[in-house]
């Protein structure tokens, strides 16, 4: 993916990373650039929760007017956040905006969004690690795994004894 970006974007690229968990991708993605990329994050919260409505709560530093932006996030599954967010940054007027995620979860998707760049597509399955989180839990997992989210509500650290050995 790192190179696919880096070929498309030869004379730059903002990547604009969803936080918190797109981090690891992140990092990951550029580290692998063959590029110079520019970062910057933007936040989001639930503006009212089981409606897919979000707020921005941290925006970005910099303006990405006329330049080209690639907006990263850990995983696509709705739609309707990615949505959001590149309706937002294209009001800014960015040359070129394309999004880009690890996990896209197609089968869940109410938006069509399309995600240009993409790592995996994957089904219904409940997954931690790399990022990905359940109550702030398993995020700096260098893997992602299944969980069962039914055993996570009923003790969120359920998996913590066989995912971290000690």
């Amino acid at each position: 993916m790192a190179a696919e970006i880096s070929e498309a974007h030869t004379d730059g690229v903002v990547l604009v990373a969803v936080l918190k968990g797109s981090i690891p991708f992140l990092a990951d993605v550029v580290r692998s650039l063959t590029i110079v990329p520019v970062v910057d994050f933007m936040a989001i919260s639930t503006y009212a929760p089981d409606t897919g409505r979000v707020c921005i709560v941290k925006d970005l530093d910099m303006d990405i007017a006329g330049r080209d932006v690639v907006l990263v996030e850990d995983i696509v599954d709705t739609g309707l956040t990615l949505h959001y967010l590149l309706a937002e940054l294209g009001l800014r007027q960015p040359r070129s905006l394309q999004g880009c995620t690890l996990l896209d979860r197609t089968s869940r998707r109410i938006i069509p969004t399309p995600v240009h760049y993409r790592g995996f597509e994957i089904g219904d399955e409940y997954v931690l690690g790399y990022g990905l989180d359940f109550a702030q839990r398993y995020r700096n997992l260098d893997r992602v795994v299944v969980g069962d989210l039914d055993v996570l509500r009923e003790d969120a650290d359920a998996y913590v004894a066989q995912l971290y050995p000690r």
